[in-house]
């Protein structure tokens, strides 16, 4: 009886199994009717539905990954460069192509054009500067576009006027006197600069060379005091960033060198100093450095970007690039005149002393979605039709206003 039973139950389970198994396939039957979908297909469609909703979220997580990190490194960017400049306060030194010698009296000019003008041209042939004698009282200008020689001429007539014997053997004595002591100044700020900046090792014609830049100028700005001011901000930086500041500071001071050679050598100030560089056996680092700071070639290392970014902090400081207020205004009306030669602009007023400009445009001529293609063609047109040192911010502003009136 029992086995009976048994096998009763068994029968019955299978077959509740088979009607089981029937009931299924003609659910997934009627489930495939109904969606279009055979199993595999509907199985193929559920996982790229699950990836494309994966893609998603990883494409959003990544969006804010990485705003998350270009707000992060913009912050520590700001930090670092804000602490090397508060760190490193320099003069600007203002320098123009003309020097002034005080007179003890109007006599001594006399004394100085001598008979027939002999003395002034003997000083003039000597020193290739032109001397201007006018109506100043007690005073007379040197002239001359090259510093150094200037700088002679200056030391050598006051020599003459303190001594008072003027004629042609004695300016030519007391000019190659000037000359070695301009000579030996070069050199001595040559090696002051390399004590300051704390770069040791430097060959010495290397230290002359960087001393010549004292009579030099970029802009109005001293060459020398410049390059100090960059190996200062460069170690810093460096320092900032966990490095060794002391390839920074070498390159830094080294950046501008090509600018102390005279027009006999062609090329670049850039070609040149890293000829000199090269000649002078300084490291790859440093030579490449001085090849990239002004983007001729790419900045492969984190030194060149760090000396870039020290040089372009240097040159952008208040009064570093001297012009006069004329042309400055000039400036300023040529690039309101460019953005406002635009179809749909408004206005528009140059501000931050030309490095930005903000254009108002008409919002009924201009949408929203052309903003982004009009501010590029004005960058453009900027960029082909004027000259600047820096670089313009193009900010252009879309106001539109709805009003209405409660009665």
């Amino acid at each position: 009886k029992k086995e009976e039973r048994a096998n009763k139950k068994i029968k019955e389970a299978e077959g509740k199994l088979a009607e089981a198994e029937t009931i299924k396939k003609s659910q997934f039957e009627m489930l495939e009717r109904i969606s279009g979908y055979t199993v595999d297909q509907a199985k193929a469609y559920l996982l790229s539905q699950l990836e494309s909703e994966l893609g998603r979220e990883k494409s959003l997580k990544i969006m804010e990954y990485e705003q998350q990190l270009k707000d992060e490194s913009d912050k520590r960017a700001r930090n670092i460069i804000s602490l090397a400049i508060q760190r490193c306060a320099a003069d600007q030194v203002a320098e123009a192509t003309v020097s002034v010698v005080p007179l003890p009296n109007d006599e001594m000019k006399g004394r100085i054009i001598g008979r027939e003008g002999r003395n002034i041209r003997a000083i003039e042939t000597m020193t290739g500067c032109d001397l201007i004698i006018d109506d100043t009282p007690e005073a007379i200008t040197i002239s001359c576009f090259e510093p150094v020689r200037r700088e002679i001429a200056r030391v050598a007539l006051e020599k003459l006027i303190s001594d008072g014997r003027i004629h042609p053997a004695r300016v030519e004595e007391m000019v190659e006197k000037a000359r070695r002591e301009v000579e030996a100044s070069i050199k001595q700020a040559g090696e002051r600069a390399v004590l300051d900046a704390g770069v040791h090792g430097l060959h010495p014609e290397l230290v002359k060379i960087l001393g010549r830049l004292k009579y030099r100028t970029s802009y109005g700005q001293n060459v020398l005091i410049h390059s100090l001011e960059v190996a200062y901000i460069s170690g810093m930086i460096a320092s900032e960033l966990g490095l060794d500041p002391t390839v920074s500071k070498r390159a830094g001071l080294l950046h501008d060198i090509g600018k102390a050679l005279d027009h006999e050598i062609e090329g670049s100030h850039v070609e040149i100093g890293v000829d000199i560089a090269r000649k002078y056996k300084e490291s790859d680092a440093v030579v490449h450095a001085i090849h990239a700071h002004h983007g001729d070639v790419e900045a492969k290392t984190v030194v060149a970007c760090i000396v870039q970014a020290a040089d372009a902090i240097s040159a952008a400081r208040p009064g570093a690039r001297r012009e006069n207020l004329e042309n400055y205004i000039k400036r300023l009306q040529k690039l309101e005149e460019v953005a406002s030669s635009f179809k749909g602009v408004e206005t528009s007023y140059a501000i931050q002393a030309g490095r930005e400009i903000r254009i108002m445009v008409k919002p009924e001529q201009v949408k929203d979605d052309a903003m982004p293609a009009l501010a590029r063609d004005i960058c453009k047109k900027i960029e082909e039709e004027l000259e600047y040192p820096g670089q313009i911010k193009v900010n252009i502003i879309r106001e539109s206003r709805a009003v209405g009136y409660a009665k």
